[in-house]
């Protein structure tokens, strides 16, 4: 994962100022920085967009094709997660980048992993021999900390957009069966994200933790904790990055925090979702690239 380099006087100063819940950026220590959320940035995918939280700038697009369903959920479709870390940062180059992503791919799969985040029946077509595969490509354009709750709100906000083309099964008189996919661009099935969990980490700095930590925050935090959490405030799973300890007391505080914090900002997301939809086709689109 991309890092800097700071001074043991630079970190004092970012540990004192955590301490007195005054981040450098003039933030409390539950606070996120100003995020921008667009999604339909991709032209030739089912559902794609595009975050940035501070410096850090995420690109993810869903598309839609057709499969066969697995062995032990034969009447279900299913997702498959790609990382790729194409940030400008050094370390990300080569093999610490192919580390980096797969470790994130692994992350969503165990979030996604929970029953009910997303409705995978709905994706079936035919038990046991025809489904919808959702191919979630995420595409780390920048690294300037926190990535993974960027990522997770971007995926968040692409199956949000997703649209996928409803079919019809047909059988002819021999018994064989035919896919027939509607020709109507709108005629399409839409997942409900309602119960897609958004990832909150919460950083360990000298006593106190911190939630959307910049690179220079993250470079004095020896221990977070990732925490996925639903919009009703359940946690779905945790898993802990770097090399520092946590105790049992603070692991608890950090969860209440995660709770809260992960309430809110499936809040502020679906908000700015809804009112984008609402624009329709009137809204002024950026694109990646603008």
């Amino acid at each position: 994962m991309a890092s800097v380099v700071l001074s043991e006087a630079e970190k004092l100063y970012i540990v004192h100022g955590v301490q007195e819940d005054l981040r450098v950026d003039g933030r409390g220590c539950e606070d996120y920085r100003c995020a921008e959320v667009e999604t339909d940035v991709v032209s030739n995918t089912s559902g794609s967009a595009r975050v940035k939280l501070g410096e850090t700038d995420i690109l993810v697009g869903i598309k839609a094709e057709m499969g066969t369903p697995k062995l032990e959920k034969p009447d279900e479709g299913y997702l498959e997660f790609f990382v790729d870390c194409s940030s400008n940062s050094p370390e990300l180059e080569g093999r610490g980048g192919e580390e980096l992503g797969t470790d994130i791919a692994n992350t969503l799969y165990r979030v996604f992993s929970c029953e009910n985040s997303v409705d995978l029946k709905s994706l079936c077509i035919n038990p046991r021999e025809h489904c919808w595969v959702l191919y979630v490509d995420v595409l780390l354009l920048e690294c300037g900390g926190n990535i993974f709750d960027a990522i997770s709100v971007a995926v968040k906000a692409a199956l949000f957009n997703t649209r996928i083309p409803k079919v019809r099964v047909l059988e002819d008189e021999e018994g064989t069966k035919e896919i027939e996919l509607s020709d109507d661009p709108y005629d399409c099935i839409r997942l409900s994200v309602d119960e897609v969990p958004c990832i909150v980490t919460l950083s360990k700095i000298g006593y106190r933790h911190v939630v959307d930590a910049t690179l220079q925050e993250e470079a004095c935090s020896l221990a977070s904790l990732l925490i996925s959490v639903t919009s009703k405030g359940a946690i779905t799973s945790m898993k802990k990055l770097g090399k520092g300890s946590l105790d049992p007391e603070s692991i608890f505080e950090m969860m209440e925090t995660g709770q809260r914090v992960g309430k809110s900002l499936h809040i502020a997301l679906q908000k700015i979702l809804d009112e984008e939809e609402n624009l329709g086709t009137s809204r002024p689109k950026v694109g990646f690239l603008g």
